[in-house]
């Protein structure tokens, strides 16, 4: 059961100074006069859930106060005019607010500027203890949840946090052993010596023979695996795969060139002629034409560069022979022709090399990308 509030004329005082210092709508209103025969110009000032009215905004001390807990407040009609009505109805707007209680009659209020009409009824429909007290449950729920939120997201990046440590460590013992294998691959390539070319032309020849012989076996069993991968369903996969980009970036640049037609040709000079003195077509009409097409481009727009951006770095499959002369016997190649590939040193058995092929692989900025 609600309990009477009891206020004296000291707490009102107190309140009325409050509100005429910290008060959320303050200004001159018309109210109607309790017998309803004259509206009264007042100054109103609105402090949480009271409405304390003055006579001027120099008075000290309110003339009384509306407990707003509850109640309605909505625009109201204009009445008809009286006959000895002096100030025309067009620069009047009305509201009235209407009370909890059945025996409290409705407090009726006019002013003259719209704008100011409709936030005193904002201010006065959110003047509810009530109210604040919802937004307020509302507001510790969503910071409990927000909370839970960043002790998650803390327990996270302290997980990750631990895997770049151990990734760290992980990488350091990489760098020992590489550097370890490193040492003893010098050593071991220090300790070799050369043999003396003292093979006599003969041997020389069947070398040469023998290198090109094996040059024409790689070419044809490459060209056996090449011609297996074309007919793969792998590669047909990517050759459909390809098509449905390209085509998808074909038509985007396509849907953003029409985009770009319809909003700097048609949307934008009929918003320039909306805004003439005599507009053949409103701003409402074109809104409603038009609805969201510029943002709709904007957004394509960026699409569409992201997708160009992915497509210049999109991963390919380079299907060539490059073809290497030999220059010097087995033994004694240059720097490129020692790092052999484990599929050369498998069909080449460390001979000349004729014909290097690079293929099946997809290459990014020459360097090898997974598919």
């Amino acid at each position: 059961m609600q309990k009477g509030i009891r206020l004296n004329d000291g707490h009102v005082a107190s309140l009325g100074l409050l509100a005429r210092k910290d008060g959320t709508r303050k200004g001159y209103l018309s109210k109607r006069s309790s017998d309803n025969t004259k509206w009264q110009t007042k100054w109103f000032a609105l402090l949480q859930n009271l409405l304390f009215y003055f006579e001027s905004d120099s008075s000290s001390r309110p003339s009384g106060l509306y407990l707003l807990e509850g109640c309605v407040c909505d625009r109201a009609p204009s009445p008809k005019p009286a006959l000895s009505a002096k100030e025309p109805l067009e620069k009047q707007h009305y509201f009235t607010v209407n009370f909890s209680h059945e025996n409290q009659k409705a407090l009726e209020l006019r002013t003259e500027d719209a704008k100011d009409c409709d936030e005193w009824v904002a201010a006065i429909a959110h003047a509810s203890y009530r109210t604040l007290a919802t937004e307020h449950e509302s507001l510790m729920q969503k910071h409990l949840h927000l909370l839970q939120i960043v002790e998650t997201e803390k327990t996270v990046a302290k997980q990750l946090r631990q895997q770049i440590e151990d990734g760290e460590v992980e990488i350091e013992r990489l760098k020992a052993e590489i550097a370890s294998l490193l040492k003893d691959h010098e050593r071991v390539q220090s300790t070799q010596t050369t043999a003396p070319n003292d093979e006599d032309s003969d041997i020389k020849k069947i070398k040469k023979v023998q290198s090109f012989l094996r040059g024409w076996l790689c070419r044809r069993k490459w060209k056996t695996i090449i011609q297996d991968y074309i007919r793969s369903p792998h590669a047909d996969s990517m050759r459909k795969r390809n098509q449905v980009v390209f085509s998808m970036l074909e038509a985007e640049a396509e849907y953003v060139q029409q985009l770009h037609i319809l909003v700097n040709n048609f949307l934008r000079p009929l918003r320039m002629a909306a805004s003439s003195k005599k507009p053949p077509i409103t701003h409402d009409d074109v809104s409603s034409i038009f609805l969201n097409s510029e943002t709709i481009m904007f957004l394509h727009q960026i699409f569409y560069q992201g997708l160009k951006a992915r497509i210049s770095s999109w991963p390919t499959l380079v299907l060539e022979w490059h073809r290497v002369a030999p220059s010097k016997p087995t033994g004694s190649l240059g720097g490129s022709r020692r790092r052999k590939t484990s599929w050369q040193k498998l069909f080449l058995g460390g001979s000349d090399i004729l014909l290097v092929p690079y293929l099946l692989f997809p290459f990014k900025n020459n360097a090898y990308v997974p598919i």
